[in-house]
């Protein structure tokens, strides 16, 4: 009975203190985990107050808590969305994760960390959390663009987090990292998932629709809580994380078509145990141990922040989202949370993870989720800086760009555009696998090489040398492959945007050069980038990211060169369209602009827009009315009376009576017509749909 009143009395403490923390940062505006840390961190025992006697049964708690936590992820992950959201935001998420697990990685080995301890920091940093997201977007309003963008990387970083946390809570319990234990946990695994996963199909899915047909909600909640913890016992038995098999049966629940009616119940119980987890991670935290570590805790927020903020950025671009919804959306992304603190505690469990890990992974989450709302005020104007820093060659290819993707996603049909890029496809997939089998094949003649250069007394930096530049040696040729066939991958989707005329004058070529220089960079991108992050621990990490940024800027100056051309193009397109705007003003021929969408392809939709005197423009300048960071649509030339102004300064100033030139995508071309105001000038020539 001593023990039962012990634990009554510490569960009352936590929940009572969590329950007060989080009002108070409800009412400051905060995720509510940042109040469940703190309630953790005032009641822990690393603190003078010592309010909870035992913490044995709360993390007891907490663990119910993951399990619950991971099986409502898995009830929300629905593979047909994945299906849908793949294609769009997948490129961004790979760009994005792979990018921050070779920075963790690098970080940790500049911390003098093992490569095990380092790849275990790649793994917490490169997770943003869904919670907190999900809470900052319930206090604003986002556009769908940015929610499809988030929620698109945030589905995809779910699914690599956790065969990250898998394979690292593998090779982690005594395996070691080198590309055999890799290769043999990874297939282990697959089996593992393969037979898991048919079993399940055949059951689970059968058995909650005929459990909810009852109708009885408290059948439902217990059956649903049932095949949670039971495909978290089958996880645990085969070596894995509970956070695995939880996964698991949420997603297969999901496949039963009846998870709508699984969530509601089971909403209030996994908030009472999630809580309580965040309570358990804040009790990890050693104040001091904390303070100790500053730098570390600096070094990994400051790496959170900033790089996330570039890979979804350049990503959320990349995939044709927009300079202004990509900063948005790297924004709102730049913090980590619960996935992160699974990973942390599965390797300070398994003692893989360097002890400083855990609480700086709290603290960092603490600290960015803090900062996420502020980070989401700045966005626009973040986006605005970028836009006018910019070189005015980028700044044309930042504004067309998401009009090609646009026109690509347009005319290009799935199975047609499949036939076409299958083969490069291919080969760069094959070119990726023969990199990682090198990497492997070298990892593992290592450790002997040492062993020999020991014993004949040769300096082993000297072998070590050899042995890289041999590796180097066979990889380069498959790494040139690889961004070669990215070229013919580009050259066919943009060829499908705009093709090449049959005869006389390509007028397309200077924008089908941009944008097969602007798809290869991504390809290499979404490619490289995932391979660096799994190359790195199996050998040096510097030479294989120094390679990547040779290869990266190789293809930055190819781009630079293309958007030199472009500027050219878009220059001599834009003294057209000011002739034809200034004709318009006088026998008003709309139909001309007709002729000039036509001799100018990769100019985006072209579109007039004349300032009236109710207009917002009047009096303000184009850098008041930030138009193209607002937007993403730009003025390319303005008629005024007589005066033709081809590409005008951000310090023109709109009078009543100017014809703009919008050029951009529909969706940055209707944006526009909002911030300009009411135009006697119908936006409709050059517009779809």
């Amino acid at each position: 009975m001593p023990q039962v009143e012990t634990f009554l009395r510490d569960l009352t403490i936590v929940l009572t203190v969590a329950a007060v923390t989080t009002v108070l940062c409800q009412r400051l505006r905060l995720p509510v985990v940042v109040g469940y840390i703190l309630a953790g961190v005032v009641t822990g025992p690393s603190t003078p107050l010592h309010l909870v006697a035992d913490t044995t049964w709360i993390r007891t708690l907490s663990e119910l808590g993951v399990i619950l936590l991971m099986y409502s992820i898995g009830l929300e992950f629905s593979l047909r969305r994945l299906g849908r959201l793949l294609p769009i935001t997948g490129p961004a998420a790979a760009i994005e994760t792979g990018l921050m697990v070779a920075l963790g990685y690098l970080g940790g080995q500049l911390a003098g960390w093992t490569p095990l301890e380092s790849l275990f920091t790649g793994a917490v940093v490169a997770i943003s959390s869904t919670m907190i997201v999900a809470k900052a977007f319930e206090d604003s309003l986002p556009s769908r663009r940015l929610q499809d963008l988030v929620f698109g990387v945030l589905i995809i970083e779910d699914l690599v987090a956790i065969l990250l946390l898998v394979g690292l809570t593998a090779v982690g319990t005594g395996r070691g990292l080198d590309g055999g234990s890799v290769i043999e946990t990874v297939g282990q695994l697959i089996g593992f998932l393969a037979v898991l996963l048919a079993g399940g199909m055949l059951v689970v899915p059968r058995a909650m629709r005929a459990v909810v047909a009852l109708k009885r909600e408290e059948t439902t909640l217990v059956a649903a809580v049932g095949v949670a913890f039971l495909f978290a016992l089958l996880a645990q038995a085969a070596g894995y994380s509970v956070a695995l098999g939880a996964f698991l049966a949420g997603a297969l629940v999901r496949e039963s078509g009846v998870a709508h009616k699984v969530i509601g119940p089971i909403r209030p119980v996994r908030d009472i145990f999630a809580a309580i987890f965040f309570v358990a991670v804040g009790m990890l935290v050693e104040p001091a141990l904390v303070f100790q570590a500053w730098p570390v805790v600096l070094a990994l927020t400051v790496t959170v922040l900033v790089g996330k903020l570039i890979g979804v950025t350049l990503g959320g671009f990349l995939a044709g989202f927009g300079l202004r919804t990509a900063v948005q959306a790297g924004m709102t992304l730049a913090q980590i949370g619960e996935f992160s603190f699974v990973i942390a505690a599965a390797g300070l469990a398994s003692g893989a993870a360097p002890p400083v890990l855990y609480p700086a992974a709290v603290s960092v989450s603490v600290l960015t989720a803090l900062l996420t709302p502020t980070l989401m005020r700045l966005a626009d104007p973040l986006s605005a800086v970028i836009d006018r820093k910019l070189p005015k060659p980028i700044q044309t290819v930042v504004t067309l760009y998401e009009s090609w993707v646009e026109l690509l996603r347009r005319r290009t049909k799935p199975r047609g555009i499949w036939q076409q890029i299958r083969r490069p496809l291919n080969w760069m997939l094959l070119d990726a696998i023969v990199i990682v089998g090198v990497t492997v094949l070298v990892s593992r003649l290592r450790v002997p090489l040492r062993d020999q250069l020991l014993l004949v007394g040769v300096p082993l930096r000297y072998g070590m040398a050899v042995l890289f530049l041999l590796g180097l040696a066979m990889v380069l040729p498959f790494a040139i492959g690889l961004v070669t066939s990215a070229r013919r991958f580009a050259i066919r989707f943009a060829e499908a945007a705009m093709p090449r005329a049959a005869k006389g004058i390509d007028s397309a070529h200077a924008p089908r050069g941009a944008l097969v220089a602007s798809i290869q960079f991504a390809t290499v991108m979404v490619l490289g980038l995932p391979l660096l992050a799994i190359t790195q621990p199996l050998l040096s990490a510097w030479p294989a990211a120094a390679v990547m940024v040779g290869l990266l800027l190789l293809l930055t100056i190819s781009f630079w060169r293309s958007a030199r051309d472009l500027q050219g193009h878009a220059r001599a397109g834009a003294e057209l369209i000011v002739d034809v705007l200034a004709r318009q003003g006088i026998d008003k021929d709309q139909h001309s602009i007709e002729v000039v969408q036509d001799l100018l392809p990769g100019m985006g939709t072209i579109v007039p827009f004349r300032v009236d005197l109710g207009s917002k423009a009047v009096d303000r300048s184009l850098g008041e009315l930030n138009l193209r960071g607002l937007t993403g649509a730009s003025v390319v030339a303005l008629s005024r009376g007589g005066q033709r102004i081809v590409f005008p300064k951000a310090h023109e100033v709109l009078r009543e009576g100017d014809v703009l030139a919008l050029t951009g995508s529909h969706d940055a071309i209707s944006a526009a017509h909002q911030v300009l105001g009411k135009s006697t000038v119908e936006a409709q020539v050059g517009w779809v749909g």
